[in-house]
Formats: C-alpha cells, sequence, structure tokens
C-alpha cells in the first residue's frame, strides 16, 4: 500500500511539474511561415534594462519583440502595411496584453518601420526561423 500511495505522489508531482512547462508548442522552428495581422506597439523607456520573460534584459538598442505564443528566439519578420519597410526581430518577452496589439517591439525596431510619435502602427508578422 505504501508503495502504491508513493508512485502516486510521484505521479502527481510529475504531472504538476509538466503542466508548469514553459516550453511553446512549435518550439524549434516547426511555426515558421505563421503570419498574423494586427497593430504593433514599442516598449517604454522604463523597460530599459528590465529582465524579459526569457530572463535576458530589454534594451532599447536591440532588434527584439515581445508576443503572446511564440518561441523565444523566434525571428519574426515585422512589415509596416504603410510604408512596406520590415525589421526582423528575435522574440524575447511575452506580451502585448493589451487587446487588439499583436506584437511589442523594442524602439530601436520600431522606430527603424515607423515614427514613435505615432505610438501604433498596423503591422504584418511572419516567423522566418
Amino acid at each position: 500500500m505504501k508503495f502504491l500511495s508513493h508512485r502516486l505522489l510521484i505521479f502527481t508531482f510529475c504531472s504538476l511539474l509538466a503542466a508548469c512547462s514553459t516550453t511553446q508548442p512549435g518550439a524549434g522552428g516547426s511555426r515558421v511561415g505563421f503570419t498574423e495581422s494586427g497593430k504593433a506597439s514599442f516598449y517604454a523607456d522604463l523597460h530599459q534594462n528590465r529582465k524579459t520573460a526569457s530572463g535576458e534584459l530589454y534594451q532599447h538598442g536591440l532588434k527584439t519583440a515581445a508576443h503572446r505564443t511564440l518561441a523565444f528566439g523566434s525571428s519574426v519578420r515585422v512589415t509596416n502595411i504603410q510604408n512596406g519597410k520590415s525589421v526582423v526581430v528575435k522574440i524575447n518577452d511575452r506580451g502585448p496584453f493589451v487587446r487588439g496589439r499583436i506584437i511589442d517591439l523594442s524602439k530601436s525596431a520600431f522606430s527603424s518601420i515607423g515614427n514613435t510619435r505615432s505610438g501604433l502602427i498596423d503591422v504584418k508578422i511572419e516567423v522566418i526561423r
């Protein structure tokens, strides 16, 4: 009986541990080609040097972004629908958590495809790696 209760305890622990896993569906590149359209925003200055969900520090000058579901390390081409300019960013954070927004870009990435004074731009994103 003791053996059975220990096995049940170990099984429950492993199940809970697996449920808390941060591995994303599609990790390892299986989402290459995935596209999405919507609004992009950029990180406010107060986020500079703060830790992202991936553990990296946020830096305005790097071409990085936050997405709700794409795997950390994914390379994503972000294209401004209005002017056709694009930038490739690395996903290293989670967000945005505002309805209607699909991606938060670093200030550097945002300014390379649009004017930061606008605050939001319409974009199409495509996972390329």
